[in-house]
């Protein structure tokens, strides 16, 4: 069996979304039940989480392209606007404040407000050398979701508003910003991905990357967004050269 995308148990709204995408261009979609891939598939594409895709798309030959994890910490800080920190979990179980952390490019570790390091998960629960991001705490007025795909914004939306979920069009100053900051800094990200952005205090600034093949897509164009998830996730004889740096090395502990 050849098809070109492949779904987890589970679906999403936004995998039901690019389901429908791809099959309105007539291209056959497979929904797996269990993390079991059939033999006799054969496979281009891929939209899931993590756990799913770190076993499946191995055994397809599908090659993951995600940022690396300490991008949003090595950005200048006029794209970030606060301090963002890169390290093992275990130097954040020192901190005395309120900080946002979270785990780079999966959810091992929940991504909120911890009032300081005491409240992360311990030693018990976590490998002491599991990498975390963390980042002062910043209200954003409001949140957009960027797919960017070539060095351009392919498509996105807005996806909160005070810390709400609030859908709606891309605003044409979060796309502005996310033409910026590829001009800037195209070179640090895969030729596909996800970058969320948002206004605070009346600035733009970067609030994170994820990966296109594991992104919700809120209102976005589901067409333009399949472009993204198909290059972001693909054959891996397909992967240029300059994407070869980004690509996900799958947890061989991996559990949807």
């Amino acid at each position: 069996m050849s098809v070109t995308l492949v779904l987890p148990p589970r679906l999403t709204t936004s995998a039901q979304a690019l389901r429908d995408a791809a099959r309105r261009r007539g291209l056959p979609t497979v929904q797996l039940p269990t993390l079991a891939v059939p033999g006799d598939l054969r496979a281009e594409h891929l939209h899931a989480g993590p756990g799913f895709a770190d076993i499946v798309a191995p055994a397809l030959n599908i090659s993951l392209l995600q940022a690396p994890e300490d991008w949003l910490a090595r950005l200048p800080r006029e794209y970030t606007g606060r301090e963002i920190t890169f390290g093992p979990i275990r130097d954040a179980y020192r901190l005395r404040r309120p900080a946002f952390i979270k785990s780079p490019n999966d959810k091992q570790i929940p991504a909120r407000i911890y009032t300081d390091g005491s409240r992360l998960p311990g030693p018990d629960a976590v490998d002491p050398h599991t990498p975390v991001l963390i980042s002062d705490v910043v209200e954003f007025a409001a949140e957009y979701r960027l797919y960017l795909l070539n060095g351009s914004v392919y498509t996105g939306s807005q996806y909160a508003q005070q810390g709400q979920l609030r859908l709606g069009p891309l605003h044409k100053d979060a796309a502005a910003f996310g033409t910026e900051l590829l001009a800037e800094c195209r070179d640090t990200l895969p030729s596909a991905i996800v970058v969320d952005v948002g206004t605070a205090n009346g600035t733009w600034s970067v609030i994170e990357a994820n990966a296109a093949w594991a992104s919700g897509m809120y209102t976005a164009d589901p067409q333009r967004a399949l472009d993204v998830v198909f290059q972001a996730a693909g054959p891996a004889e397909a992967v240029t050269p300059r994407d070869h740096r980004f690509l996900r090395v799958p947890d061989p502990f991996a559990r949807e």
